[in-house]
């Protein structure tokens, strides 16, 4: 019987020490997105009839649009898309090509050579994770923007590569700082014994909704060029530009495909996060090598889902629809947040906004960090968020929070969002938050 079955395998033996050896599983830390969980467990038990305002998710409350679920469903019942996906179809990697060269002014070619330059995955998670095994070997270095997105890094020290920092501060309009990345690279080099092979950023960013300009671009392209390291430019909120700018990228630098790869996701521009479908686009060296790792590590996207893909990139004006939604969201959010004290500013782009946390109260409560002051917010008041406390103490707010009504209209329903932000005025005018 299973259930008399005795374990006598000594497993914490055999835990590889990439994810924590001996030690694994017996860590009592608690991880900040868990204390969150906890935090609104525990205030909606106490506070069955008050609906937590959840500023803290990072997902679309919104449906894809009308047209790619209609496309999904009738590729579920094409028998083109019964077998496996392997690398891709050429259908979506010209859509992919068309797409960046219409929101980007690129020139990929749109033909069948469009499989050389650009190659779905599995999310952008998927293409991040697989990209360190293309370009680390042990005691190779990986840059890594904070606060941010960790997972290439978490991969790439699997491999036994090492990971350092670069901080996104205010004062740099939470940008890495060009002016010394080139004699700092050297001395990481030398400090740490490796060489610099891969430097991942994120814009339009998460969390801090920065976005860079093409200016930018070009100076890090010239340095990675000169430096020898690799551009990941994890584009997951491309589109969701406000102030009237456009996308950019590294792929849009000269010298930018020499040294840059772009990853971009469909999750984001096109409400799509359950399809899990991304692309990645470079050269066609980079692009070679990819496949052969992701050839060895799945079978590709369903078939269908690809077919679906391909109806949004063929419609860049769904992204128009919702960055509306958001950058209406967002500029009432911050107009909340000031009149409780807050130094908000409108984002560059994302659907986050990223203000710097509260150290008090009037009462005389004191927050040592970000964390503090966010889980006070959620267990008085409800209202979740997330905090970071990486490169100063920041609390980043979601747009994406559920309005309850309008999920297929992609450009939401202002009446519906005001309900909300009436809630969040009322609840934040009880908290006496201070900033010093």
């Amino acid at each position: 019987m299973l259930g008399e079955y005795v374990i006598k395998m000594d497993y914490q033996r055999m835990y590889a020490q990439r994810i924590g050896g001996k030690s694994f599983g017996t860590d009592t830390r608690i991880y900040k997105f868990e204390k969150i969980k906890r935090a609104r467990r525990a205030f909606e038990q106490a506070n069955p009839a008050i609906e937590v305002i959840n500023l803290g998710v990072g997902e679309h409350d919104g449906l894809a649009p009308r047209e790619v679920r209609d496309a999904l469903a009738v590729g579920l019942g094409d028998l083109r898309n019964r077998g496996y996906a392997d690398n891709g179809i050429l259908e979506f990697q010209r859509a992919a090509a068309k797409y960046l060269n219409c929101i980007l002014g690129t020139q990929f070619p749109e033909d069948d050579d469009a499989a050389k330059y650009v190659m779905h995955g599995i999310g952008s998670k998927g293409i991040l994770s697989l990209l360190p095994s293309v370009l680390i070997n042990p005691g190779d270095i990986t840059l890594m923007t904070v606060p941010g997105y960790p997972v290439l890094g978490t991969h790439a020290k699997y491999l036994g590569g090492k990971v350092v920092n670069l901080p996104l501060t205010e004062s740099n309009k939470f940008l890495p700082d060009l002016s010394t990345l080139e004699e700092r690279v050297g001395e990481i080099e030398c400090n740490e014994n490796g060489k610099v092979k891969m430097c991942c950023v994120n814009y339009p960013n998460n969390p801090t909704g920065a976005d860079a300009n093409l200016e930018f671009w070009q100076k890090l392209a010239d340095i990675a060029n000169k430096m020898g390291f690799m551009v990941v430019h994890d584009a997951a909120y491309t589109g969701l530009n406000f102030k009237g700018n456009k996308p950019t990228s590294i792929l849009q630098a000269n010298g930018g495909l020499d040294c840059g790869i772009g990853v971009y996701s469909m999750s984001k521009a096109f409400n799509m996060i359950s399809y899990r479908l991304a692309f990645v686009a470079s050269n066609p060296g980079i692009i070679a090598a990819y496949g052969n790792v992701k050839d060895n590590s799945d079978s590709g996207q369903s078939l269908f889902i690809q077919r679906a893909g391909i109806v949004a990139l063929e419609h860049p004006k769904f992204t128009d629809r919702i960055r509306s939604k958001y950058e209406r969201r967002l500029s009432t959010l911050v107009e909340v947040l000031n009149n409780h004290g807050f130094n908000a500013k409108m984002p560059d782009g994302t659907f986050f906004l990223y203000a710097r946390a509260p150290t008090g109260t009037t009462n005389g409560k004191k927050f040592a960090n970000a964390e503090e002051a966010s889980q006070y917010i959620l267990t008085q008041q409800g209202i979740s968020t997330v905090p970071w406390d990486d490169a100063g103490a920041y609390i980043r707010f979601s747009a994406t929070f559920d309005a309850g009504e309008a999920q297929g209209i992609l450009e939401g329903e202002p009446a519906s969002d005001d309900k909300i932000f009436r809630k969040l005025d009322d609840r934040l005018s009880k908290l006496n938050l201070v900033f010093s």
